[in-house]
């Protein structure tokens, strides 16, 4: 797997995600200081509201910058993208295989839990899925190598996958 071009996906998709928070962020923020928004009695709270909103949005693009530099950093510093990685952390590409033969791509990444870039190789395509160690799949996976097994139970559900490559 092409571990750099799924790096650049990675940091292409937060780029746009910090644009739309930036974007967002700025509307919530004329909102809330739009002169239409001025309370008239006590009862009125739509500016107090557009306030409570902007707040939210410049923490949200906080959080994006937060990440999108987290991926810029592991993407400066991968070297060769196609060698097989020894044990699973940080910056890890997992494939992960179940007992029903399913297969599943994931980026162990510092931040964006949950981000999910398509990835298009030889093999067709693949879904990847950023995984941070903080998550219960991620803490599991930490540290393993290819062959390992990793149980887990999620939602009263408990699932074993075996790690058939980390790059």
């Amino acid at each position: 797997m092409n571990k750099k071009r799924l790096l650049k996906q990675v940091v292409s998709a937060l780029e746009q995600l910090y644009e739309n928070a930036v974007s967002a962020a700025d509307r919530a923020y004329q909102s809330a200081t739009d002169k239409e928004n001025v309370a008239e009695n006590k009862y009125d709270t739509l500016g107090l509201e557009a306030a409570y909103l902007a707040e939210g949005q410049s923490r949200r693009v906080a959080e994006c910058e937060a990440a999108l530099r987290s991926f810029q950093r592991l993407l400066a510093s991968s070297e060769d993208e196609t060698l097989p990685a020894d044990e699973i952390g940080v910056g890890t590409l997992v494939v992960l295989r179940d007992h029903g033969e399913g297969v599943k791509c994931l980026l162990i990444g510092p931040l964006a839990g949950g981000l999910k870039v398509d990835l298009r190789d030889q093999s067709g395509s693949n879904e990847v899925m950023v995984i941070t160690p903080s998550s219960p799949l991620g803490r599991a996976l930490m540290g393993l190598g290819v062959d390992d097994q990793v149980d887990i139970s999620s939602a009263g559900e408990k699932r074993c996958y075996i790690v058939t490559a980390c790059y």
